[in-house]
């Protein structure tokens, strides 16, 4: 069952359950995701709905941030909440270890030596990672990888 099926079928239990809250963050996320089809006129595969979902959890992080600071712990506690229900579509996390053999086997794979190769390895390893792990923690360990 792909992602985006399974989305709509956790949508469809959650109307029938009366969940409230979980239904409201389903339909935000299927909302986000034909926007971008729309506007992308593209069928989206997993890939792409996991870069939509990591997206609408990055925001919501964002705004936890922006609530919490501002003494709204009852906005922040709806936000949280948004942020359990999206994030069980992604998949697992990489561990840290993981992540760095999948940069180094990239490495060897396009023969990058320095900086400059930064582009292309990051082309290589965004696909594999997507979803996986976090990319500005790969950004990191492959600007290490590549400057020595």
């Amino acid at each position: 069952m792909s992602l985006k099926a399974r989305i709509t079928e956790d949508m469809k239990a959650a109307m029938k359950a009366k969940e409230a809250a979980k239904l409201s963050a389903i339909r935000l996320l299927t909302a986000a995701i034909k926007q971008k089809e729309v506007d992308e006129r593209i069928e989206l595969d997993d890939a792409a709905v996991a870069a939509v979902i990591e997206k609408l959890v990055k925001q919501r992080k964002d705004s936890v941030t922006q609530y919490e600071a501002a003494n709204r712990q009852d906005l922040a506690d709806i936000e949280k909440a948004e942020i359990d229900i999206l994030s069980a579509y992604l998949p697992e996390k990489m561990g840290s270890a993981e992540v760095a053999a999948a940069v180094a086997a990239a490495v060897a794979q396009t023969g990058a030596k320095g900086p400059a190769d930064m582009g292309k390895l990051m082309g290589v390893l965004k696909p594999q990672l997507a979803g996986k792990a976090d990319m500005a923690e790969v950004s990191k360990l492959v600007k290490a990888a590549l400057a020595g």
